[in-house]
């Protein structure tokens, strides 16, 4: 799998906003997840917003969106030329569980630099995951560092880009699941 990450917290770069007036809590309400209409869409996002938000896993969901991406690039999902005719794509907002795995902007990028580690490994093709670290507000007065995961996947129906996509999800489940006891909190940036 294609997978990559970069910091984006310039002034005017978009923020991750766990205040937002449509916040679900899903690590105190799991059964909430109904209430998300993106699952209408993208049915394995349920899967996926259930294992972030469960305990242990480090951080939690405050947003997401799924959507039909214009052309995509085969060589970024690696995938073949045919491959890319329908493609899917969403993105979750990730923040940390009581600043437990993002304390500082080395330990963010030292957690990013690790999953992508994971997700490259997974032998998956027809998808992409990027991983994009934003200023995030938890409350109005309390900011640290959240991640916006992007995913797309594609294929040569729609039903096959959807698939694909699942896959990148569950995949990037893993990774989260995999690194989750890790203590980023020390690690500087190489």
């Amino acid at each position: 799998m294609e997978a990559d990450w970069e910091f984006e917290i310039a002034s005017d770069a978009p923020v991750i906003d766990a205040a937002w007036p449509g916040f679900v809590d899903l690590r105190h309400d799991p059964e909430r997840v109904a209430e998300i209409s993106e699952l209408s869409h993208l049915p394995a996002l349920r899967e996926l917003l259930l294992q972030l938000n469960a305990a242990g896993s480090g951080v939690f969901t405050s947003k997401c969106d799924v959507w039909t991406p214009g052309e995509v690039d085969a060589d970024e999902l690696n995938a073949d030329r045919d491959s890319v005719a329908f493609a899917l794509a969403c993105y979750v907002d990730l923040l940390p569980v009581e600043n437990i795995v993002w304390r500082t902007p080395e330990s963010a990028a030292a957690w990013a630099r690790s999953m992508c580690a994971c997700l490259v490994e997974a032998a998956l093709h027809n998808c992409r995951i990027d991983l994009v670290l934003r200023r995030a507000f938890f409350t109005a007065a309390e900011t640290g560092i959240g991640v916006t995961c992007y995913a797309v996947g594609c294929g040569c129906s729609q039903v096959q880009a959807a698939e694909s996509l699942t896959r990148a999800l569950r995949a990037f489940s893993d990774a989260v699941k995999a690194i989750a006891t890790r203590n980023f909190a020390d690690i500087k940036l190489q």
